[in-house]
């Protein structure tokens, strides 16, 4: 029974791959939307919800497939970061996140079908991230070089950010996009492998 990723994203296509964890990705068009009041974790599960609800609904009746729809967020001082919607906003993202301690948050959403009856599980991870001081001209080249413009936060732990950042607590892979010790736990109690 094939699992259907919910997102485009290449890095959690990377991250199921290497994993070998069969998949085939269909990309979920949900607006990323704060609701005034929802706290970060209710957010991101709202959106993995929502995106795996998006694909599975485009199924055939009685689907044999899993769903997985994932949202990733970065936050600081209980504010939500999402992806950047400008170059100057990346550089107040990472003004933000530099020479302190933030968290990231991936929830992720399984549907499926058991006995003919839909169910939806979702989970969250969180990780904490140590940045050290970044000056302005990092920043600046950072943002000049690309990399921020599609990351939750403005930076990717695996591109060049990497360098920013000497200790995580918790999950890599959650920081990432995808907590793929806590994906694949779900799939295996879900029969989904």
């Amino acid at each position: 029974m094939p699992l259907i990723l919910a997102s485009s994203s290449p890095r959690r296509r990377e991250l199921l791959q290497a994993a070998s964890i069969p998949f085939i990705s269909q990309p979920a068009d949900v607006p990323e939307v704060h609701t005034p009041g929802e706290l970060p974790t209710q957010f991101s599960e709202r959106l993995a919800r929502e995106k795996a609800r998006a694909v599975w609904q485009k199924l055939p009746t009685n689907p044999s497939n899993f769903v997985l729809g994932a949202d990733t967020i970065v936050i600081v001082d209980n504010h939500i970061l999402g992806k950047p919607g400008s170059p100057d906003d990346a550089v107040r993202m990472l003004r933000l996140i530099s020479g302190r301690t933030h968290e990231v948050t991936t929830s992720v959403c399984l549907i499926g079908a058991n006995s003919g009856r839909t169910y939806e599980d979702v989970r969250s991870e969180t990780s904490r991230v140590v940045v050290s001081p970044i000056s302005e001209q990092e920043i600046r080249d950072y943002v000049g070089h690309g990399e921020p413009m599609d990351k939750a936060g403005a930076y990717a732990i695996q591109g060049v950010a990497g360098r920013w950042i000497p200790r995580i607590e918790g999950c890599y892979f959650n920081i990432v996009g995808l907590p793929i010790p806590l994906v694949y736990r779900m799939l295996k109690e879900h029969g989904a492998l």
